[in-house]
């Protein structure tokens, strides 16, 4: 594709002199790069990003491979405006984005846009004034100046307020001593975000298993290399300490390191452990960071001055210098999905970031993925399995609670083993930790006159109470409204009732039975990242005697004092169509249970369910893991699901029910014929709207061998073209099935 040079909003003006002709990729959803002049006094290469015209804007790009050398006359085209001055994206990163592209069938100019998301970092940081000492010392020589001419008559450079804090001064004294002439003003870089983490700063203590893990990751970062190691250990068994080796060795070679987090913006512990271990921080990247601490964190990584960076899914699209080691931390969380734009798994994208640049990946989980756990049973992962705890801590018990036969009293949720076990653990002074993977009050408010159901007007889910809050809320769109006195139906005042638990409900049972017990109750939707911190910290110091969360609790968390894991509902999971729900309920609740007993307090974990025979159950509370992957691998291979067999999801949407199933059916028709591959569908998605717009699925199914991107891509060309109405989203390898 070309633009010319002519001002599409304008007349035309005379380019400047011109050399030659450049594919450049810009942040849009274009099937490929545009062609740009380049002037004949600024030199670009592929990976530079440049500063071009499109359209009426001006937009950030990257010059990209392949020569237009003779597709056509630069004199025709518009020209790159701007070279800016930071480090080209390497080679690696540029087949990093367009293997992403092709994989997930999205626009590589749309991959690439996350590798650009501090434009502002683009150019260098602004130099910061600094002093110098140049004289001799003063005619009065106060013991304050004295203690700044100890520091700086050296003549190494200072900034005015690191001085006068190193030397226990106020900054008067530096003003005094500048207005005396003894300081020269320089220019300084401006200081690295975080400090250079030190490989030797703290020595290991692993001893046996652990010690054996760290040296099998050692030798591989020492061997360099592509390799995918597993790390496979229950919780608490030093799963962390053993990659920290990886990590040293990896700065010692003067290397970058990436460690991939689902919820780094919460997971203050580990940010603690770091530098515990290395000395320094590491430099964080997620959503909640400051814009100009992203910025500082882009270019420091391109430049190479933070040695390691702790981010979630999108620092993996950071511009590294030289990336030598990448870990993939709770390998196996949904959070490492994104289901936005360009659909893709970063623990899966890792992997594939690590072939391309010949380095170690290393997964770590105390529940890995079955596509994990299949690639390190056929060998081509290298698994590291770490059977108990670190310093044998020994693993909470655990044991099922029958409903139908240990049931709640009237109105409440909790059997009353559980009831009697919480007040054990609270006379104890030790702390109990309740689960519900349900945010709110009650997932549904009815009216017990007429019937009346509240839902969303423009999703198919209900409205969720939020009694904190005084608010019916819909979880899919944010819609909310003020909590109803009366039936908007029958008018009937007083006879709303809430149906079912959720969190909120839990903690009010809680405080009934244990008015005098600290309760907490943790939430994403109870505030900000900065208030669910200082929660988790509290809960870690013994702040809390109960702690009622979600799955925020099951983020791979440190509670010293928690010696008691209750699951309200441990059949919550089970009860939909997911082919992943077995999985993911083993995983969510093993991870739960997981947090008790990590220091090696004798701990126990209760799981009330109406399904104590459901193999993930029984698995569970038996502590054989590998009998339920055997069991759910046997299945998966039978049904010729991932990782036996392959998925894409098509959403097709509309603003109304009939364009969208006349288009996923006109989809469905375009489809080429080939062996091996069946479409099912198309259907209505099981979240039928969703703010607004009408929903039909079509889910392409395929062996393990199938090109499934050759076949999509087909499809969705010779399909019906898009309308401004209708979206189509393509989710190779789905997550979700809503």
């Amino acid at each position: 594709m070309s633009i010319e040079s002519s001002d599409l909003f304008g007349s035309p003006r005379k380019p400047p002199a011109v050399r030659r002709a450049v594919p450049v990729l810009v942040p849009m959803p274009a099937p490929g790069p545009y062609s740009y002049a380049v002037p004949e006094d600024v030199t670009v290469t592929p990976g530079s990003i440049v500063q071009v015209p499109l359209g009426p804007r001006k937009v950030v790009g990257v010059v990209w491979d392949g020569e237009d050398e003779g597709k056509v006359d630069p004199a025709k085209l518009r020209q790159i405006e701007k070279l800016f001055d930071c480090p080209p994206l390497d080679e690696g990163m540029r087949r990093f984005i367009d293997w992403v592209a092709a994989y997930t069938l999205s626009p590589p100019g749309l991959v690439a846009r996350m590798a650009l998301r501090a434009p502002a970092a683009f150019d260098p940081e602004p130099m910061i004034e600094g002093l110098r000492f140049c004289g001799h010392e003063p005619e009065k020589l106060t013991p304050a100046r004295r203690k700044v001419l100890d520091l700086a008559g050296d003549g190494l450079s200072w900034t005015k307020s690191g001085l006068a804090h190193a030397a226990g001064v106020s900054t008067s004294v530096i003003d005094g001593m500048v207005r005396l002439g003894l300081f020269e003003t320089v220019f300084l870089p401006p200081p690295p975000l975080v400090a250079a983490p030190d490989p030797a700063y703290a020595s290991h203590r692993l001893a046996g298993p652990q010690l054996a893990a760290a040296d099998v990751l050692v030798d591989g970062v020492r061997e360099g290399g592509f390799s995918v190691a597993l790390i496979d250990g229950v919780t608490g068994s030093g799963k962390t300490e053993v990659y920290f080796e990886a990590i040293a060795e990896t700065l010692r070679q003067g290397r970058q390191v990436l460690i991939l987090l689902p919820e780094i913006a919460l997971t203050t512990a580990f940010l603690e452990r770091f530098q515990d271990r290395f000395g320094a921080k590491p430099g964080e990247w997620h959503s909640d960071l400051a814009t100009k601490t992203r910025e500082k964190v882009w270019r420091q990584t391109a430049t190479g001055d933070i040695r390691v960076v702790a981010g979630a899914r999108s620092a993996l699209f950071l511009p590294f210098a030289d990336l030598g080691l990448i870990i993939v931390d709770e390998e196996h969380d949904p959070a490492f999905k994104q289901e936005d734009r360009v659909f893709y798994n970063a623990r899966d994208m890792a992997v594939v970031r690590a072939r391309i640049a010949k380095i170690p990946a290393v997964l770590v989980s105390a529940t890995p993925s079955v596509e994990s756990q299949v690639n390190s049973y056929s060998g081509r992962y290298k698994r590291i399995h770490l059977p108990t705890r670190f310093a044998d801590a020994a693993m909470p018990d655990l044991h099922l609670v029958d409903m139908r036969r240990h049931p709640p009293e009237r109105g409440g949720y909790l059997s009353p083993l559980m009831v009697r076990a919480i007040g054990k653990t609270v006379e104890k002074q030790q702390q109990a930790l309740l689960f519900l993977n349900r945010r709110g009050y009650a997932p549904l408010t009815l009216c017990r006159v007429c019937g009346h159901r509240f839902q969303c007007p423009q999703c198919s889910s209900w409205l969720v109470e939020h009694r904190f809050r005084g608010q019916i809320q819909c979880h899919q769109c944010g819609y909310n409204e003020p909590t109803p006195n009366a039936c908007p139906e029958c008018g009937t005042l007083d006879h709303l009732v809430a149906c079912g638990p959720g969190v909120e409900r839990i903690a009010e049972e809680v405080e009934r039975h244990f008015p005098d017990a600290r309760t907490l109750v943790l939430s994403s939707d109870l505030g900000g990242v900065k208030r669910l911190r200082l929660e988790l910290e509290a809960i870690a110091k013994g702040e809390a005697d109960i702690v009622i969360g979600t799955q925020l609790v099951a983020k791979g968390h440190n509670f010293p004092l928690m010696t008691l894991v209750g699951i309200i509902d441990a059949d919550i999971g089970l009860a939909n169509g997911d082919p992943r729900a077995a999985e993911r309920t083993f995983q969510l609740l093993s991870q739960v249970t997981g947090r008790a007993g990590r220091t090696g307090l004798k701990s126990h974990g209760l799981l009330q369910t109406y399904q104590p025979q459901h193999p993930v159950m029984q698995a569970i509370v038996s502590g054989d893991a590998e009998a339920f992957y055997e069991r759910e691998i046997i299945e998966r291979e039978r049904a010729v699901l991932p990782p036996y067999g392959r998925l894409v999801s098509i959403i097709v949407s509309a603003d109304n029910r009939a364009d969208a199933e006349t288009h996923a059916r006109q989809l469905r028709q375009a489809a080429p014929a080939e062996s091996g591959i069946a479409i099912l569908g198309p259907a209505e998605a099981p979240m039928a709207l969703i703010r607004g717009r009408h929903r039909f699925r079509l889910l392409v199914h395929g062996r393990k061998t199938s090109d499934m991107q050759r076949f999509v891509a087909a499809m969705l060309k010779n399909g019906p073209k898009e309308r401004r109405s209708i979206q189509v989203q393509v989710d190779v390898d789905p997550q979700s099935f809503l």
